[in-house]
């Protein structure tokens, strides 16, 4: 055995043995296989708690192939490990080339899927752009991230949307742990793991506060770090006010910043004419799913001089002298740096993508085209597994008590 394959080994079953949620439903797809005979094609960051999850389907009977969402998010060693150990077929690696990545979610697509697990868009764009011939095929998919449901809406809007497709994204029991205790540590694991710099005492800047930018902030601030949040949604920036943190515009951030992490699914949040502006010596992260926040063409194509400084770290001088310092070239830096979502966060994400697919593979036929919202069973269901796993006992409502939630005229 090699010393990759080994290592892959090791971090599967670590993610094995503490995700409680999928193991509680990993018994019953093994007795049941509703996935028999089920062609399932998935694009995820390719590493050890992803593949615990494609493997639970395999278990449930399906035939999956899966592919990379992203070009520097794999994990070699688990790649290898789903490959040798568990015969899986997997196309992946950190480091694809902008034409491999492309390359391997085409043959992903080659196994002309019925269902696709999708994480930000990219599988259910090629189907509509480019593979019209595999629409007769599918019968829907999911979507895991904030970046792939907008898109998935403006096919919706556009009519162009050829089958159900399900938002896992806003499943409460996803946005409200994965996207902020989730994105919240693991983009602090990244960041230190790439730079190893002092968080406490840091102006720091959130670029959104949506769920991922507020599990961000909470967790800067909670190491010490004074944080200042971006927004373009007046509410959101209201709230962020009210919750302790400074409001101000990106350039005027960017004057006094020394670590800016961009978390908001939109492009160009900041400009290279911004870093013109910017502190010098800022240090760039991003949380976002596509690497097109940060201006990293523009630092590669317009400064005068750039050089890697550690190995997720490259520095870049702008012609007003001013450097930059950009980390895993602006693309998700908690998987390109770190090793992604805590075990027990992406426990309870995959297991609403697990009894999602289930959900669409048994109702399929009465849905039309569209983004559907994740069944409030599901997440109640999840919920449930998830105390038990944690052993917490709660309260239920009496006959009396929802007799008086029933009820409009009993009034005291």
């Amino acid at each position: 055995m090699t010393e990759n394959l080994e290592r892959g080994d090791l971090r599967f079953q670590w993610a094995y043995e503490r995700m409680d949620a999928l193991s509680a439903i990993r018994k019953r797809f093994r007795q049941e296989l509703p996935f028999k005979g089920v062609r399932i094609a998935m694009a995820l960051h390719v590493e050890a708690k992803t593949g615990v999850f494609a493997y639970l389907l395999k278990e449930g009977g399906a035939q999956v192939r899966m592919a990379s969402c992203n070009p520097l998010s794999s994990d070699d060693s688990v790649v290898e490990s789903l490959k040798v150990t568990k015969g899986m077929e997997v196309y992946a690696r950190k480091g694809e080339t902008e034409s491999e990545y492309y390359e391997y979610l085409n043959k992903t697509l080659d196994l002309k899927p019925n269902i696709i697990i999708d994480d930000g868009g990219d599988l259910t764009k090629i189907v509509h752009q480019e593979r019209k011939d595999l629409l007769k095929d599918i019968f829907g998919g999911n979507e895991e991230t904030t970046t792939g449901v907008v898109r998935l809406r403006a096919m919706e809007k556009q009519k162009i949307l050829k089958f159900p497709m399900f938002d896992v994204n806003d499943a409460q029991m996803k946005h409200f742990f994965d996207n902020r205790y989730g994105t919240g540590q693991s983009t602090l694991d990244g960041i230190m793991n790439a730079t190893n710099t002092l968080i406490a005492g840091k102006s720091v800047v959130v670029a959104g506060y949506g769920w991922c930018g507020k599990g961000i902030a909470m967790r800067m601030k909670g190491m010490g770090a004074l944080v200042t949040v971006t927004e373009v949604d007046q509410v959101k920036a209201v709230e962020a006010a009210m919750d302790g943190f400074t409001v101000k515009p990106m350039r005027e951030a960017l004057k006094t910043a020394d670590l800016v992490v961009t978390a908001t699914g939109m492009r160009d949040i900041i400009s290279y004419e911004d870093l013109l502006t910017a502190r010098h010596n800022i240090i760039l992260a991003n949380s976002g799913h596509f690497n097109n926040e940060i201006p990293f063409r523009d630092l590669e194509t317009r400064s005068i001089e750039k050089k890697q400084v550690r190995d997720y770290v490259r520095k870049y001088r702008l012609e007003n002298g001013n450097e930059i310092n950009l980390i895993a070239e602006g693309r998700l830096v908690n998987l390109a740096a770190g090793q992604g979502h805590p075990v027990e966060i992406m426990d309870m994400s995959f297991a609403v993508q697990a009894l999602t697919a289930e959900y669409l593979l048994k109702n399929h036929e009465n849905l039309k085209p569209g983004v559907f919202p994740v069944p409030r069973e599901i997440d109640y269901e999840i919920a449930g597994i998830k105390l038990e796993s944690m052993g917490i006992s709660i309260d239920t409502l009496s006959d009396a008590q929802i007799k008086y939630s029933d009820s409009w005229e009993e009034g005291t």
